[in-house]
């Protein structure tokens, strides 16, 4: 009987000058990114740490530390996939579905979301149907709607059956 375990993983990353702004492995033309030890891509990280919690496994930080410096400035599609890998390890054969959400007051997210969902596929060895994304502002609320940062939220589904 397969097993089928669900995770809810979540980021958050201030804005600043001087970086680019990376989303779901997608380079983003804006003024400003996202500060964080590697490229802190907050849709890539916050979908990692949904599939560890959905396989039980420690969070990202546990696995790629940031006192660490081989993970300076890293692709976090380099550690997205080697993040499937640990989860394939722990028995786990698919991934049925990812759903997420990202909380940006600016810069636009929907003109991105199809190369985003592409490259989370390619990443994942999945079909972009299986990658569901969403965009919202936080109506001028918190540190995300006065545009200091950025945030993801995402669930998934695991399975150890195909």
């Amino acid at each position: 009987m397969a097993e089928i375990r669900i995770g809810h993983g979540f980021d958050i990353h201030p804005l600043t000058p001087g970086r680019d702004l990376i989303i779901g492995g997608v380079r983003i033309e804006y003024e400003r990114g996202l500060e964080g030890h590697s490229d802190a891509d907050v849709l890539l990280h916050a979908i990692a740490d949904a599939l560890l919690g959905a396989a039980g496994l420690p969070d990202i930080g546990q696995h790629f530390p940031p006192t660490n410096p081989k993970y300076q400035d890293a692709d976090s599609s380099v550690l997205l996939r080697e993040v499937w890998r640990m989860i394939r390890r722990a028995g786990f054969t698919s991934i049925i579905n990812i759903d997420a959400i990202i909380m940006a007051e600016e810069p636009m997210m929907n003109p991105h979301i199809a190369a985003m969902k592409k490259r989370i596929a390619e990443v994942l060895t999945i079909t972009e149907k299986q990658v569901g994304i969403k965009a919202t502002t936080c109506e001028k609320l918190g540190p995300v709607g006065r545009g200091e940062g950025i945030a993801a939220s995402v669930v998934c589904l695991l399975s150890t059956d195909e």
